[in-house]
């Protein structure tokens, strides 16, 4: 077990959005922030990204999983390579499925195939212990946020949104000690978020995003389809609570043309934060948003004028909004080394404080 120590992480992160392997170096011992390292992108080709789009919804073992599996290591192992001076790597691997209901999700890649190639430890597969426990397995990155907040020397109440395919939302008390304490963190998914937008634009325009949002700035949302997608019974379910990526929306504004349908999914999204908030303690005066949402202009703006908080991107306080989930991987995987917990009650509905991820060796 690795002792209390400051020590150099590297954090790889793929997530739903499905444009490529986030890498980023933390100096950390698990509970504070020490420093920020260098960062890389490796996007995906449009092959690599049409083949884990058509990779969605399946199990292990299921037919197709294993070249999706080779593709996320070898991807992850070209941007491992552009790193040195690594004692340890937080490897989260693709979202493919995710069943709380069911106790089960699937990342695929290999942690054991990444150690192996990289001759330095790996940690990965860090849902399913929490999960195994009645957790959500989802979201993860709320330890991380708490350490953020200390860092930030925040002296209240703050959020950070994550802005990625879904939408996470993480309340961080940091008047608590530590992340696993009781009233520190309140954390959940709030809905959708940049994926339907973005698989939209990838079907209809062949084009990866709306880029800074000005297709839906010109469209016109409609207000009851919004409506009865917030009227769903997620939205009012007690948080701890967590979504896969799927959802019917893309179907429900296919009969509008690109600038309605995107300022509609765009107001869904908004909605969807907006609705979050009857679940939190208190507003927040801050809420800092990360992920590739906060790049959209029109998407903010309708989240700013749903909230009663300050609405900032990360990189206002001095963060680093597009490796940011990366960074806590980072963290994530020296508290794993630690045998520290990585959720709690409060961020995925676990029955206690747990340490999630497997440890593989070169």
């Amino acid at each position: 077990m690795l002792k209390q120590q400051v020590t150099r992480a590297l954090g790889l992160m793929s997530g739903t959005s499905l444009d490529g392997v986030d890498a980023a170096v933390l100096d950390t011992d698990g509970e504070v922030i020490h420093g920020f390292g260098p960062t890389a992108f490796r996007p995906y080709t449009p092959q690599e990204r049409a083949a884990l789009f058509a990779a969605q919804g399946l199990w292990p073992g299921d037919p197709g999983v294993e070249p999706v599996a080779e593709l996320l290591e070898t991807a992850h192992a070209e941007v491992m390579a552009r790193f040195s001076d690594i004692q340890i790597v937080g490897f989260h691997g693709q979202t493919l499925a995710h069943d709380p209901a069911g106790r089960r999700t699937h990342q695929a890649g290999s942690g054991a195939v990444l150690a192996m190639v990289s001759g330095v430890p790996v940690v990965w597969d860090f849902r399913s212990s929490d999960m195994h426990l009645g957790g959500q397995g989802a979201p993860l990155a709320p330890f991380y946020h708490f350490a953020l907040a200390k860092y930030l020397k925040a002296d209240a109440p703050l959020a950070f949104l994550n802005l990625g395919g879904v939408g996470n939302l993480t309340y961080v008390d940091p008047s608590h000690a530590r992340p696993e304490d009781p009233g520190a963190l309140l954390a959940f998914d709030t809905g959708v978020a940049n994926a339907p937008m973005d698989d939209l634009c990838q079907a209809r325009l062949g084009q990866p995003r709306d880029e800074g949002g000005a297709l839906a700035a010109q469209g016109t949302a409609d207000d009851a389809l919004v409506a009865g997608y917030l009227a769903e019974g997620y939205f009012r379910r007690v948080p701890p609570k967590s979504l896969d990526r799927d959802n019917d929306l893309i179907a429900r504004v296919a009969q509008m043309g690109t600038p309605d349908a995107l300022a509609t999914l765009a107001a869904c999204a908004a909605g969807a934060v907006a609705a979050a908030y009857e679940h939190l303690p208190q507003p927040p005066a801050r809420l800092l948003v990360c992920g590739g949402g906060r790049h959209n202009p029109e998407l903010m703006r309708r989240i700013a004028g749903h909230v009663p908080s300050e609405v900032l991107p990360v990189e206002a306080v001095g963060l680093n909004g597009d490796m940011l989930e990366a960074q806590a991987f980072a963290h994530l995987a020296v508290r794993v080394a630690r045998g520290l917990p990585t959720s709690c009650p409060g961020t995925t509905g676990v029955a206690a404080a747990v340490g999630g991820g497997q440890i593989s060796h070169p």
